[in-house]
C-alpha cells in the first residue's frame, strides 16, 4: 500500500488533483478538469485526468462514489496519516542547538 501511496504523490499533477480535492472535495471529472485548465494552465486531456484519478484511487487517496450518471471524487487522507504514523514523531529535534548570547 505505502508503494501505491508514494507513487500517487510522487506525480506533481496528481498532487494539484489532490489540492483541488482538499479544496472542494466532491468533483465530477468535468469540475476537476476545468480547475486543472483555468487554475493551473494544464492543458491535459480528459482521458489523461481519469488516469491519475484512478492511481490516485489505487492508492487509497480518493473514494469515488455514484449519484445516479455522475461519478464524484473525494479526497481521502487516511492513508496519509498511515504514513505519518508509520514513524515515531517524538524523534529529537535535528536542527542544530542555538547558542545562547551574553
Amino acid at each position: 500500500m505505502a508503494d501505491d501511496l508514494f507513487k500517487a504523490l510522487a506525480d506533481p499533477t496528481r498532487r494539484i488533483i489532490l489540492d483541488e480535492l482538499a479544496e472542494k472535495s466532491g468533483q465530477t471529472l468535468f469540475e476537476i478538469c476545468s480547475r486543472l485548465s483555468m487554475r493551473h494552465h494544464l492543458g491535459i486531456s480528459r482521458q489523461a485526468v481519469s488516469q491519475h484519478l484512478a492511481v490516485l484511487e489505487g492508492a487509497g487517496l480518493v473514494e469515488v462514489r455514484r449519484e445516479g450518471r455522475y461519478k464524484f471524487h473525494d479526497l481521502n487522507t487516511a492513508p496519509l496519516r498511515h504514513i505519518a504514523e508509520r514513524w515515531p514523531t517524538d524523534a529529537p529535534d535535528p536542527s542544530p542547538p542555538k547558542e545562547s548570547t551574553p
